[in-house]
């Protein structure tokens, strides 16, 4: 491969990192606040804490069909870099129901089980990404 074509190809990773390490960053700020108003709902918060923390949570939500597919751009472009393939962002419909329906302590500490294991998938990608964009800056220099 030549170094221009080569070139190119990190310049192609980068740019799709360049958009895609923000929108992870703030899905783990959404997952970080929806953690924090969890702990409020499991100390006894009710209904609106209910509210405010399925709004963050569905605030990631929406961000994460955008990061899915710049995985899957970035999988075509990384064709040999291994990226978490199970990272997706469960709906979790039931749970969600269960949560406002049955909202007690038992239900609230699986919800917050839920968005502390979303919140370490999306810390670990994030990571994983910044390790990438430096591997691709190395190359590029």
């Amino acid at each position: 491969m030549t170094d221009e074509k080569n070139l190119k190809e990190v310049n192609d990773v980068l740019r799709v990192l360049d958009e895609l390490i923000p929108l992870v960053e703030k899905m783990e700020h959404s997952f970080r606040s929806a953690r924090n108003w969890g702990f409020i709902d499991i100390a006894g918060g009710g209904f609106l804490t209910n509210l405010i923390k399925h709004a963050k949570l569905n605030s990631a939500a929406d961000v994460s069909y955008r990061v899915n597919e710049l995985l899957e751009q970035l999988r075509r472009e990384l064709n040999d870099v291994v990226m978490p393939a199970d990272f997706t962002m469960n709906d979790a419909t039931f749970a969600t129901f269960a949560d406002f329906v049955f909202d007690g302590f038992l239900t609230d500490v699986y919800m917050q089980s839920k968005i502390m294991t979303s919140l370490n998938q999306v810390k670990e990608l994030h990571r994983r990404l910044l390790v990438i964009r430096s591997e691709m800056n190395r190359l590029k220099s």
